[in-house]
């Protein structure tokens, strides 16, 4: 079973859960970036949670399918129709064979899930189907005219009770970094309750912000030192980089802080311009 992809859109990648335990060997984890969502899809159509999907970037993407399929798409909203018609968000379809699925652009987030019944089978890469753009380990990004390979169902489609779209306050819970003494006075009670923009440079890689320059309290740079996921670095410019899922695995800017883990989806669906605040955990 395959599908044929029309139009991959700006950005589309096939993501996993990601792999882990590699980051010795300067391997990032990748993965999907809302995971929720990500998970969300694969239980709508009936695979287990570590089963690789598509993760849109803005523009969504369209595709053929290769024979009978059940689709589900969550994350960012958007218009999905399969053969012109509009079908629901977070709700498995039924798609039958030949018919082309348009999976519109983002209207309210950034990224949008795909997830079709049996997962998209290319060939994992050190344990894992996801895409890093940083090191570009994993399968390449999805172009026009690629054919996915599809993996068999395991699962029944099911249902949700609950609606799965509602969008989380635009809050960045913070837990105290490794090098608070690199930062003028208490910097994490001057962060508390801060706003700042989402810059427009922002990717898998990181999250980048734009507002209140976060000051340092004395020259010089860190050696280079491993860097966590949800790590809030400050380069010289003092403008926070919230690093994400491809991010590098290490670095040497001061972290001021460590994103709570539930708020890495925010940075997932948080578009530029878009104003986040601040909070201590």
């Amino acid at each position: 079973m395959t599908l044929r992809v029309v139009d991959a859109g700006a950005l589309t990648t096939v993501q996993d859960r990601g792999r882990f335990g590699l980051a010795h060997l300067g391997v990032p984890r990748a993965g999907a970036l809302d995971g929720p969502a990500a998970e969300l899809a694969n239980r709508l159509v009936g695979n287990s949670s570590d089963a690789a999907l598509l993760e849109t970037t803005f523009s969504g993407i369209s595709f053929d399918a290769g024979r009978a399929l059940v689709v589900a798409v969550t994350g960012a909203r958007c218009i999905v129709r399969v053969e012109g018609r509009s079908v629901a968000l977070a709700e498995p379809v039924s798609v039958r064979s030949g018919a082309r699925v348009e999976i519109g652009p983002a209207v309210d987030g950034v990224r949008s899930y795909v997830s079709v019944a049996g997962g998209i089978h290319v060939a994992p890469v050190l344990g894992s189907r996801s895409t890093d753009t940083l090191a570009w380990v994993g399968p390449p990004v999805v172009c026009d005219a690629d054919v996915l390979p599809v993996g068999r169902p395991v699962g029944d489609p099911v249902g949700v009770d609950l609606d799965p779209r509602r969008r989380p306050a635009p809050v960045l819970r913070l837990l105290p970094g490794p090098h608070g003494d690199w930062f003028q006075g208490d910097v994490l009670a001057r962060l508390d309750g801060t706003s700042y923009d989402v810059a427009t440079e922002s990717n898998r890689i990181g999250l980048r912000l734009s507002g209140p320059r976060i000051a340092r309290s004395g020259a010089g740079e860190l050696p280079s030192e491993g860097m966590v996921l949800g790590a809030v670095q400050v380069p010289p410019s003092g403008q926070p980089v919230v690093l994400l899922h491809d991010h590098p695995v290490t670095g040497g800017y001061p972290v001021v802080a460590v994103l709570h883990p539930d708020d890495l989806p925010v940075c997932a669906q948080a578009r530029p311009g878009d104003v986040l605040t601040l909070r201590l955990a």
